[in-house]
């Protein structure tokens, strides 16, 4: 028997629902309330009464205080969850019957799960849970699902899809498809939020064999721009989180993304699917955790915008040299011939005690294959734990510690700075070493240094990391992964796209990353689900490598505006500018390829509009409104509207500017205005205003 069979049964069944839910707040209402009495009064009686209670006493009551406290906190998220979920109670709605069975049962699926707590019966069932994946994966039809006691097979009789706002439903559609499309449109043609959302509404099928995989070491996916891999990516976390309860929490799992603006555009995603917000730091974090009060560096930041600002040959050189696998072969390789070349014996005498070099030679040898700081310690250690003095007596703890010294002695340089110049030499390419200022790396020397400083010396791991997310795996050079895979052995998730390099000199696709990682899965999501069609196709003649394939989503052609000054082109963005704030939207990005041209675009327009934010390398901060910024602050980010001025020969001309600029136009949703003045760039030429 099919319940709730049409719309107006479906809407009084939400209203039931929204009830029911109304009566649980309450309830946890009275529940929270009785609580904070209980403990307030538990800690008034041990107060009252702490001298007459003994040791075991006190600690029980503490034990009890802090149990009821963890009960309370309890309710409390519970009361979180299910206040945000009767705005929207669910989404959609799936009709099973498992074979073997007559009746068939309707699973509705929501963001959280709800059942009343008199009884077992789940009214909502979480988007993670195993019955739910069939909303994602099958049609009406013949379906399966894997749940704890294995595969279960059978048959989809019905699919429906809801938009439920502010406990209203505002459409019900039938749906043999996975999701459909009309919902799909509906959702993407809205204006955006000011950061990023969950989509659990619209997760895909192959996006949703991405999110349910718990059995990949390693992870990686090529997605295009507006593929929604960072989402997809965190709602992997989330479905981790809950399928492995109990042995992994958002404190097992870090976040490595491109900048402190990224970061906070998506931080409402993980508190929305109700799990806690994951610990987020850079690449550089790391190099400052491992080479701090010993260099200073350059960031990555600061090489790209002196490679945007001039073409300098030599730094480009060594920039591509060093962003290969061979490089990190290379640094192996001169590890190893260290190890085995630079370390001189010489026969020890401690306090009438001599040592041998052949049994110093010996205990080197054994110690194997490890960094050569700790195969120096084991050596001393070993020698010094077999050698005896004169009367047969283990020697005293002074002895002991000049062997430790003079066996460090032997080695030929244990100075890291030393050792990178001696690496240089030894692969007879001396002229790539070339420091900013005493003391302080280009930044494509940054992580060789780190690679060889845990060579050397080994490094602490982040052991407590149970599952590692990567974003934007593109920006980051072979020796980067390598020095990943020695610091975390955790599971790990890399995504990006190859086509979105802010430095194409330094980036790594799928191929070289799997060098560092050979047993990785790996994964293409190539439909675009940001832009419509005439925005993608316009960014696809800019990069016709790019795999991108556009949803059906229409909209206005992108714009070319040609002016014969920069006054011209400046009232050209005006003008745009005074368009957005006339629309519909609510997010503006003006995209340029530097941040000296985005600050000198910034000075010009402050006057038009108070929400007018400029994004640079210190902005932590997404801002809803009007956003300046460059292309690299840009990268992973959306907007409705964008506009990228400077569109002329001069400025996009080279294999790094055709990058940034397909970066820039792949930001925006609905609208792209391209303005310039003097000579259009030959990337865009071959497409019409």
């Amino acid at each position: 028997m099919i319940v709730n069979q049409t719309e107006a049964e479906e809407r009084q069944y939400l209203g039931t629902i929204v009830s029911r839910l109304k009566k649980a707040i309450r309830l946890l209402d009275n529940k929270i309330s009785t609580t904070h009495h209980e403990v307030i009064e538990a800690k008034k009686y041990v107060w009252d009464n702490m001298a007459g209670l003994d040791p075991a006493e006190r600690a029980a009551n503490r034990v009890e205080i802090s149990l009821t406290i963890d009960h309370g906190e309890k309710a409390v998220d519970k009361q979180k969850r299910l206040r945000k979920l009767v705005e929207a109670p669910y989404f959609g709605r799936v009709d099973f019957v498992p074979d073997g069975r007559a009746e068939r049962d309707a699973y509705y699926i929501g963001v959280y799960a709800f059942n009343e707590e008199d009884s077992q019966e789940n009214l909502i069932y979480d988007w993670r849970a195993p019955i739910a994946s069939m909303f994602y994966d099958f049609n009406v039809g013949e379906a399966s699902y894997s749940a704890p006691a294995g595969m279960i097979e059978g048959e989809i009789g019905l699919k429906r899809q809801f938009k439920i706002k502010d406990q209203v439903m505002e459409y019900m559609i039938e749906s043999s498809m996975n999701i459909n499309d009309e919902v799909l449109q509906k959702e993407l043609s809205q204006t955006s939020d000011e950061k990023m959302r969950n989509i659990v509404a619209t997760i895909q099928k192959e996006q949703n064999v991405i999110i349910r995989n718990e059995y990949s070491h390693e992870l990686i996916i090529q997605g295009v721009a507006g593929s929604g891999k960072t989402s997809v990516a965190l709602h992997r976390v989330a479905f981790l989180l809950y399928r492995f309860k109990g042995t992994l929490t958002s404190d097992n799992i870090f976040i490595i993304s491109p900048n402190k603006v990224f970061a906070n555009y998506i931080s409402n995603v993980l508190p929305e699917l109700g799990e806690e917000n994951i610990v987020q730091f850079g690449f550089e974090e790391l190099a400052a955790r491992e080479l701090e009060g010993v260099f200073e560096f350059q960031t990555f930041n600061e090489q790209v915008t002196e490679l945007t600002d001039s073409r300098n040959e030599p730094l480009i050189e060594r920039i591509k040299y060093k962003a290969t696998m061979d490089f990190v072969h290379e640094l192996d390789r001169f590890a190893a011939h260290i190890r085995e070349n630079d370390f001189t014996p010489v026969e020890l005498i401690i306090e009438d005690t001599r040592i041998g070099k052949a049994d110093i030679i010996r205990a080197y040898q054994a110690a194997g294959n490890v960094p050569i700081k700790q195969k120096l310690e084991k050596t001393a250690t070993v020698i010094a734990g077999s050698a005896r003095d004169e009367n047969g007596g283990r020697l005293r703890p002074a002895a002991v510690k000049k062997i430790k010294t003079d066996i460090k002695r032997m080695f030929k340089s244990l100075n890291l700075l030393a050792i990178y110049k001696d690496f240089y030499h030894f692969i007879g390419k001396p002229e790539l070493l070339k420091l900013k200022k005493a003391r302080m790396l280009e930044f494509s020397d940054v992580f060789p240094l780190v690679y060889l400083k845990i060579l050397v010396e080994g490094a602490k791991s982040f052991d407590s990391v149970k599952h590692l997310l990567v974003d934007e795996m593109q920006d980051y050079t072979p020796v980067q992964y390598a020095v990943l895979s020695l610091l975390f052995t955790c599971k790990k998730t890399v995504l990006g796209d190859s086509n979105q390099s802010v430095n194409p000199y330094s980036s790594s696709s799928i191929t070289e990353i799997q060098k560092v990682f050979p047993k990785a899965d790996t994964v293409e999501l190539l439909k675009s689900y940001r832009s419509t069609i005439e925005i993608i196709n316009f960014a696809r003649q800019i990069n016709p490598n790019s795999k991108i394939v556009p949803i059906e989503r229409h909209g206005l052609l992108p714009r070319i505006k040609k002016s014969e000054s920069w006054a011209g082109e400046l009232t050209d963005v005006k003008q745009a500018i005074t368009e957005f704030l006339d629309s519909d939207h609510r997010s503006l990005g003006i995209v340029c390829k530097t941040q000296a041209q985005a600050k000198r675009i910034y000075g010009e327009i402050t006057d038009i509009h108070k929400d007018i934010y400029l994004l640079d390398f210190s902005s932590d901060q997404f801002h809803e409104g009007i956003m300046v910024t460059s292309c690299h602050m840009a990268k992973g980010l959306e907007f409705e509207h964008v506009i990228v001025p400077f569109v002329d020969v001069s400025n996009y001309m080279t294999k790094m500017d055709r990058s940034l600029l397909y970066i820039a136009c792949t930001r925006a949703m609905h609208t792209l205005t391209l303005t310039f003045h003097g000579e259009q760039s030959s990337f865009v030429s071959s497409i019409g205003a």
